[in-house]
């Protein structure tokens, strides 16, 4: 039973684009519905970097980010805590022009790549190109907001481009853009993370929360086409647009386990490698220190 005592008056959360199940509950009022009492406020995240800042400072009390990006905020002295798996997307990838001549990514040596710093398609890129022995060092990193980064690749003020879904599949319907690389092991998971603090005052709000995001999940598992609508409505993309982002993710995550854990720290070495966090950061404790399944273990119903 929720105790009116534990969850607070009002409770602010983020709906983003990149993370589908926000928009159902944000649309279908099912936090409100739960929680009659408690004022909800929405505030709208560009990437997980927006997300991330508006956690930090107060503005809001959950966030939807990319767990590799929650795994940077926490190395660099942000008190967050993980406490449910929204997807597993392949949300992210690096794309040139439709008539571009880079074929491959050493072709990247010595040119622009926009970026989202601190987002899944930036580290995303460090990845990539790491699988050839290149670092951000060998190419120009242009630092751009994801709408932005589409933007100047289109008019071929970059040469290449992190993409972060439903703007990355806009780019290949609606510009021709290609992938010229993919690798959904350097995606890391769609999130729900809370400050420790939040957590140790407020459990009962988070498992309000997550009850709800589970909500949302199993209907857009039963929903796709309701959820390709939705999605299409809200970020006034056309229908096959919404439809690609979709088809490429995964809905069959919730509770955060070992797994996660054990892919995030494996993409947590490039973290190290490229001074992102401070030196002397056990990248592999900050990861398992993250995750807390204890909430979504509670609520989630098998």
């Amino acid at each position: 039973m929720l105790t009116a005592a534990t969850i607070p008056n009002e409770l602010k959360l983020d709906y983003a684009y990149y993370a589908p199940t926000s928009l159902v509950v944000k649309e279908q009022k099912l936090l409100e519905k739960a929680l009659p009492n408690t004022k909800i406020k929405w505030v709208f995240s560009q990437g997980s970097n927006r997300s991330l800042e508006y956690l930090n400072s107060g503005s809001t009390d959950f966030a939807s980010t990319a767990g590799l990006a929650a795994v940077l905020s926490r190395a660099n002295g942000s008190p967050i805590k993980t406490v449910y798996i929204q997807s597993q997307p392949e949300w992210t990838a690096l794309l040139v022009n439709k008539n571009s001549n880079i074929k491959s990514l050493k072709d990247l040596k010595g040119k622009k790549i926009a970026a989202t710093k601190g987002t899944d398609p930036f580290l995303f890129t460090l990845q990539a190109l790491d699988t050839v022995g290149l670092s951000k060092r060998d190419i120009e990193l242009v630092h751009l907001q994801h709408p932005d980064g589409k933007t100047a690749l289109e008019r071929k003020q970059v040469d290449a481009w992190a993409g972060l879904d439903p703007l990355m599949a806009s780019a290949q319907v609606q510009s021709g853009a290609t992938l010229l690389y993919r690798n959904i092991g350097f995606n890391s998971y769609s999130v729900l993370s809370v400050k420790e603090n939040f957590a140790k005052t407020s459990p009962e709000a988070i498992e309000a929360v997550i009850k709800a995001y589970e909500q949302a999940r199993q209907w857009a598992r039963a929903n796709p086409d309701k959820l390709v609508d939705l999605l299409a409505r809200e970020s006034k993309l056309p229908l096959n647009v919404a439809k690609l982002q979709l088809s490429r993710t995964n809905l069959d995550q919730n509770i955060p386990t070992i797994k996660h854990v054990t892919a995030l720290q494996k993409a947590g070495a490039i973290l190290t490698e490229e001074d992102l966090v401070r030196k002397g950061t056990n990248v592999n404790q900050v990861v398992a220190q993250l995750f807390d399944g204890k909430y979504a273990q509670k609520v989630v119903k098998k």
